[in-house]
Parts: C-alpha cells; sequence; structure tokens
C-alpha cells in the first residue's frame, strides 16, 4: 500500500483553535468553588491545575513565551514551561497566558475575573510575535476600531500616550462624536492613578474604577458594546502583552510603555540593555506581531467583556470569546455544560474529575 503524503496545515490555527477555548473553559469551571472564599492563591493553582491539564491533550508543542505566576509570586504556568504533547510533527506554539485576570476579585466574588490565553503560530519574518516585557508594569492607553480609522482617515496620531489627559480624551470624543463629558474612561483603581483621575474628573469625563482584570478592561474599548471608550492605567506588563493580542485581533490599537517602580528597577532595566526600550512607546503591534495569532478567554465572573459562568442546578453556562488576527473575526461562544457528565482532567493526578 503507498505511503500517504505528510500533510501540511497552513491554517493550523483555524483547526486546533476549539482547544484553547476547552482550556479557558475548563480553568472557569474549576475556580467555581474558589469564589468568594478569600484565598486567590487556592482559586489560581485550580485553574493552572484545570489548564495545564487540557494541554495534556492538545496534539501541538507549545512554550510558554509569557507566564502568569513569576509576576507576582503566585501559583502560576510560567515562561519557558512546555505545554501540549509536543509529539513529532505537531505544530507548534508560542504561548502567552494567564489563567485567571483577577484573582482577588475571585477571592471576594467580585465581579470581572476572565481566564485567556493568546497563541501564535511561527510566521515568516517574524522573530517575536509575543514580546515578553522585562519591567514589571507598563503605562498603557488602549481605545477602539472607531479611534483607530479616525487617526487614519485624518493622517494624524491625534491620540498619544503621554499627551495630556485633556487631549486625549478631546480628541477621543472627536474621533466617536461625543461630547468630552460622555467619553466613558476604565481604570485600576490604584494610589498610583491619583493624578491621572484628578485630570479625567477636571475635564469632566465620566470615570469607571475598577479593583482588578487588567486585560478584560484593556480590551473593552475595543468590544463591541461595552460602554466604555478609552482605558488609561499603569498595570501589568504580561497582562498588556494578553491585551494588545486581544486588541488587535478586533482591530483596535493600545499605546503602551515600560513604567519602573523605582530608581533600583530601572537602574536594573538599564544594566540589563533596555535603556533604549525604556523611551520606546509600543503600539499592540508591536507587542503581538503577525497574523498568525489567536486569543480567547472564559468569564469567571461579568466583566465589560464576557458574562460570567452561570450554574443553574445540573448545569453550567460558559461565555467565551475566541479571535483571530488574521481574519480580524471574533466568535462570541455559549456553552452548556451538563454537570451530570462533564469531567475537567487535572495535571496533579493525570485524572477527570467531576465538577
Amino acid at each position: 500500500m503507498p505511503r500517504l503524503p505528510k500533510q501540511k496545515y497552513h491554517d493550523i490555527e483555524r483547526i486546533i483553535e476549539i482547544d484553547f477555548v476547552r482550556a479557558t473553559e475548563a480553568a472557569a469551571l474549576n475556580t467555581l468553588s474558589w469564589v468568594g472564599r478569600g484565598d486567590k492563591e487556592a482559586a489560581d493553582a485550580a485553574a493552572c491545575d484545570a489548564m495545564r491539564g487540557m494541554f495534556d491533550l492538545m496534539n501541538i508543542c507549545g512554550e510558554v513565551v509569557i507566564g502568569e505566576g513569576i509576576k507576582d509570586n503566585a501559583p502560576g504556568i510560567f515562561k519557558g514551561e512546555q505545554l501540549g504533547t509536543w509529539m513529532l510533527g505537531a505544530p507548534r506554539f508560542d504561548i502567552a497566558l494567564d489563567p485567571i485576570d483577577g484573582t482577588t476579585n475571585i477571592s471576594k466574588g467580585s465581579p470581572n475575573s476572565i481566564t485567556c490565553i493568546a497563541a501564535a503560530s511561527p510566521e515568516e519574518g517574524v522573530k517575536c510575535a509575543l514580546r515578553d516585557i522585562p519591567s514589571f508594569y507598563m503605562m498603557k492607553l488602549s481605545y477602539g476600531p472607531r479611534v483607530v480609522q479616525a487617526m487614519q482617515i485624518s493622517g494624524l496620531k491625534t491620540v498619544q500616550l503621554m499627551s495630556p489627559v485633556e487631549e486625549t480624551l478631546i480628541a477621543v470624543g472627536q474621533a466617536l462624536n461625543k461630547r468630552v463629558q460622555d467619553v466613558v474612561v476604565m481604570m485600576l483603581d490604584r494610589p498610583r492613578h491619583k493624578e491621572i483621575v484628578a485630570e479625567i474628573r477636571r475635564v469632566g469625563a465620566s470615570l469607571r474604577m475598577i479593583g482588578d482584570g487588567d486585560i478584560a478592561a484593556a480590551m473593552a474599548p475595543s468590544i463591541p458594546d461595552s460602554n466604555i471608550d478609552v482605558y488609561m492605567d499603569i498595570g501589568g506588563s504580561p497582562e498588556a502583552v494578553l491585551a494588545a493580542a486581544g486588541i488587535k485581533c478586533l482591530g483596535g490599537d493600545m499605546q503602551s510603555m515600560m513604567w519602573p517602580r523605582d530608581e533600583a528597577e530601572r537602574a536594573q532595566l538599564i544594566a540589563d540593555g533596555y535603556e533604549e526600550d525604556l523611551r520606546r512607546i509600543f503600539s499592540a503591534d508591536d507587542l503581538a506581531n503577525g497574523e498568525n495569532i489567536i486569543f480567547c478567554a472564559t468569564g469567571i465572573s461579568d466583566s465589560a467583556m464576557l458574562r460570567g459562568v452561570r450554574t443553574n442546578g445540573p448545569s453550567a453556562t460558559t461565555y467565551s470569546v475566541l479571535m483571530r488576527a488574521k481574519t480580524k473575526t471574533v466568535r462570541f461562544i455559549r456553552t452548556l455544560h451538563n454537570l451530570q457528565n462533564k469531567t475537567i482532567r487535572l495535571r496533579s493526578d493525570n485524572r477527570e474529575h467531576a465538577i
């Protein structure tokens, strides 16, 4: 019998993408028993265990290029970790992930928590699809497709990260055909934002402050019907890359810049060779480069992007989003899970567990 030729896939993301959604669904479902329990590390560990367990079933060669745990010394899936079966001939993916964006929110039973993955397959001419930023924090400014289109039409970069807050809000308002007082800004509620908050209030724009959940919040201006127009923030660098991957799929943009917490961190970054990058403003495409990128997320608790998990007796409903940078296709996926039959594979013991 003649041997069949080895099959080559030129659009591997389309074939494998639903498995990434299954991984975020599993992570979301496995955290349910920890919602409101006051133990964010246990919730994070549960999400990581389920996500790793799902990856163990995926026929890919995945390497984590941006992990979740190193930044805050929490349980996590770490940079350099290998995910997938790593069978000969399996497709290669660089992976950035956050098993729970908003762990504090989960521990309190509060809104704005998701689980998310960005994955990039090798692409000719792209050396680094998902950029690992060395600083702990980045300054961020994100906005949606209508603002991007307005700047393209005018030929002017009217929205700029380092511009005064008032100028930025006026430019966003003009792009959206809104009065400044009708522009809605979202940001994390942190002491480091005190001056920005004062400026937003002085200008008269609407402000929505959140306790946690940087990724969903940064993506919100690009999400249809989120009612968020712009995101201003100083938040985690890994979260910036994940948000950039999603924003790129949605047609929006984000500008970001490394923000050292103190002179010691700045000096260390310079010593490590990042002096030039400290002055650089990164676009979404700089952080998530190329077209072979997918982003998926599942809501754990309600956010501007996704509804959280809903339970009703013997069933649970999850709400996920799946996006591709290449086609700008955005799929919102509502999945009904029969809890009498549903199991989740956990890496900790390599067994299937009832929810």
